[in-house]
């Protein structure tokens, strides 16, 4: 959560979705590891626009309020980028790319920082989604975990 690592961060995974062509109007995913990444990106995207917006999936709907699932700049039919710090067996980022869909959201993929090599990637591809990251474990010379 450093400054410049937010930076990065925000220039980095814009790019990447861009490069994708995805054309979200939101990112954003399970709180608390998507949280940063999303704010990061939605933060880039306004010296680079078009500007996204962030929004974030609760782990548990709140029991009092409004008792959303999704707080922030999430409507019905938003098109978003489901975001994740660090992907292991990607089951965060399904949590949070079913609760988007079931809000009415269209999710057109993930974007990790992180690959961890673990099954994560083959979990989204199953799901019929497809996993961007920035870098795996193997690209930072690190051995998956066996």
């Amino acid at each position: 959560m450093s400054a410049r690592g937010l930076e990065l961060i925000g220039e980095l995974g814009l790019e990447a979705i861009r490069d994708e062509g995805w054309r979200p109007a939101l990112v954003g995913g399970l709180t608390l590891g998507a949280d940063p990444v999303a704010y990061a990106i939605a933060r880039a995207s306004r010296q680079s626009p078009p500007m996204l917006d962030a929004f974030t999936v609760r782990k548990e709907a709140k029991t009092h309020g409004t008792k959303r699932s999704i707080e922030g700049c999430f409507e019905s039919g938003a098109v978003v980028v489901v975001v994740e710090d660090v992907v292991t067996t990607g089951t965060s980022a399904l949590k949070a790319a079913a609760v988007v869909s079931d809000a009415g959201g269209v999710v057109s993929g993930v974007l990790a920082v992180v690959d961890r090599e673990e099954g994560g990637r083959s979990a989204i591809r199953a799901a019929g989604l497809e996993l961007v990251t920035l870098l795996s474990l193997a690209d930072l010379g690190i051995q998956p975990s066996a």
